[in-house]
Protein backbone atom coordinates (compact mmCIF):
# COMPACT_ATOMS: atom_id res chain seq x y z
CA UNK A 1 0.00 0.00 0.00
CA UNK A 2 1.47 3.50 -1.08
CA UNK A 3 0.52 6.75 0.56
CA UNK A 4 0.21 9.77 -1.36
CA UNK A 5 1.73 12.67 -0.30
CA UNK A 6 0.70 16.14 -0.80
CA UNK A 7 3.63 18.60 -1.87
CA UNK A 8 4.41 20.65 0.70
CA UNK A 9 4.04 24.45 -0.53
CA UNK A 10 5.94 27.02 1.83
CA UNK A 11 5.06 30.49 1.96
CA UNK A 12 6.91 33.04 4.14
CA UNK A 13 4.58 35.42 3.92
CA UNK A 14 1.70 33.94 5.69
CA UNK A 15 1.62 33.10 9.31
CA UNK A 16 2.74 29.55 10.46
CA UNK A 17 -1.44 29.14 11.71
CA UNK A 18 -2.74 29.88 8.64
CA UNK A 19 -4.93 27.44 7.01
CA UNK A 20 -5.43 29.33 4.15
CA UNK A 21 -9.46 30.10 5.08
CA UNK A 22 -10.99 32.70 3.64
CA UNK A 23 -12.26 34.31 6.05
CA UNK A 24 -16.12 35.67 5.35
CA UNK A 25 -16.90 39.73 4.81
CA UNK A 26 -18.31 41.28 7.91
CA UNK A 27 -22.40 42.28 7.07
CA UNK A 28 -22.36 46.16 7.28
CA UNK A 29 -23.55 47.48 10.77
CA UNK A 30 -26.64 49.77 10.82
CA UNK A 31 -25.90 53.52 11.29
CA UNK A 32 -26.61 54.58 14.58
CA UNK A 33 -27.16 57.99 14.97
CA UNK A 34 -27.18 59.73 18.09
CA UNK A 35 -27.15 63.25 17.21
CA UNK A 36 -30.50 64.22 19.70
CA UNK A 37 -31.86 63.33 23.03
CA UNK A 38 -35.03 61.67 21.26
CA UNK A 39 -32.70 59.07 19.83
CA UNK A 40 -30.35 58.12 22.27
CA UNK A 41 -33.40 58.08 24.70
CA UNK A 42 -34.79 55.21 22.19
CA UNK A 43 -31.89 53.43 22.20
CA UNK A 44 -31.83 52.93 25.92
CA UNK A 45 -35.41 51.97 26.04
CA UNK A 46 -34.82 49.31 23.24
CA UNK A 47 -31.91 48.42 25.53
CA UNK A 48 -33.46 48.09 28.50
CA UNK A 49 -36.43 46.08 27.01
CA UNK A 50 -33.53 43.82 25.47
CA UNK A 51 -32.33 43.29 29.01
CA UNK A 52 -35.19 42.65 30.43
CA UNK A 53 -36.58 39.97 28.31
CA UNK A 54 -33.14 38.42 28.74
CA UNK A 55 -32.98 38.23 32.81
CA UNK A 56 -36.56 36.85 32.75
CA UNK A 57 -35.27 33.78 30.01
CA UNK A 58 -32.94 33.74 32.53
CA UNK A 59 -34.95 33.38 35.19
CA UNK A 60 -37.34 30.61 33.43
CA UNK A 61 -34.50 28.45 32.02
CA UNK A 62 -32.93 28.09 35.69
CA UNK A 63 -36.37 27.76 37.35
CA UNK A 64 -36.91 24.56 34.88
CA UNK A 65 -33.38 22.65 35.53
CA UNK A 66 -34.84 21.02 39.18
CA UNK A 67 -37.62 20.51 37.65
CA UNK A 68 -36.48 18.44 34.74
CA UNK A 69 -34.29 16.82 37.21
CA UNK A 70 -36.87 15.67 39.13
CA UNK A 71 -38.81 14.41 35.87
CA UNK A 72 -36.01 12.58 34.37
CA UNK A 73 -34.38 10.60 38.43
CA UNK A 74 -37.93 9.39 38.94
CA UNK A 75 -39.27 8.95 35.64
CA UNK A 76 -42.15 10.98 34.89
Amino acid sequence: MTSTQRPITRDDNHPANDNDAQVPEMPPVPHVSLSDDANIADLVRRTERLAIAVVVGMAICLALIPVIYVALTYGI
